[in-house]
């Protein structure tokens, strides 16, 4: 079986990684619903958005590859990390729930990369500047997509309403970790490389404001409670996530297809 690769603690590093490794852990929950969606035309939606999510994490990880100074591809990175060197926050990996959790956590964090990808386009780092200008136009549809049925089903049936305040209130526990900032932050904007988390609370209050006052669901007040996936610390889910995501590079190592 494949060993684990060991990667450097650069502040450049860790935060190209903490970016790319939501796309990653966020794909391979929503490529759990193909084949289990509501309705056909969702169950196609959701697996392109999974992929849209997997080839911008794969854009990032082959631009961390570069710059890790070990020569590792996307694969490597993607693949054979120890759960403890993956940076994505908590909220990416939790189980993909019902239907309306994994709406509602859809439109959270297709906000969040959407004005993330808006910054980065003045990255001083032109590759990762050219990722954000494609990354941006998927990010604008997933939000548009998500908020839809977050509409949809807040402004809707009882039960669908009760499962959206349901699932609102579990997700907003995890969102603190989204704005929160520390040394790699700090590096990235001294270099121009990217905004600080911190940087876009604000932009991502007031548009998730706008999606839940039109769905009609009340915005969770704020917990004391903090997730630490981002420092590598995650939640009891995420072992078994890589468990299922890691199975076949590291049983078969070199495999290609």
């Amino acid at each position: 079986m494949n060993a684990s690769i060991k990667i450097s603690a650069a502040p450049e590093l860790a935060y190209l990684l903490r970016l790319s490794d939501t796309c990653l852990i966020l794909g391979q929950r929503l490529g759990e619903w193909c084949g289990h969606a509501p309705i056909l035309e969702e169950d196609i939606a959701l697996s392109n958005m999974a992929l849209d999510l997997i080839g911008q994490s794969r854009a990032l990880l082959t631009l961390a590859g570069q710059r890790s100074g070990e020569g590792y591809d996307e694969d490597q990175l993607a693949f054979l990390r120890d759960e403890i060197d993956y940076r994505n926050p908590t909220l990416a990996e939790l189980p993909r729930g019902d239907f309306a959790f994994t709406v509602l956590r859809n439109t959270v964090l297709a906000t969040w990369l959407k004005l993330m990808w808006e910054r980065l386009r003045d990255s001083s780092d032109a590759e990762l500047a050219a990722i954000a200008g494609k990354a941006l136009k998927e990010a604008r549809y997933h939000q548009q997509h998500a908020a839809d049925w977050a509409v949809r089903l807040g402004d809707g049936t009882d039960e669908s309403r009760h499962r959206c305040e349901a699932a609102l209130a579990q997700i907003w526990l995890y969102t603190p970790e989204l704005f929160e900032d520390d040394a790699v932050d700090a590096e990235a904007v001294a270099a121009g490389l990217g905004p600080a988390w911190s940087e876009l609370r604000e932009a991502w209050l007031a548009e998730m404001g706008e999606i839940l006052g039109e769905a009609t669901l009340t915005m969770p007040g704020a917990t004391a409670f903090r997730s630490t996936g981002k420092r590598g610390l995650h939640s009891e889910h995420m072992g078994y996530l890589l468990a299922e995501m890691q199975h076949l590079q590291r049983s078969y190592p070199g495999g290609a297809w």
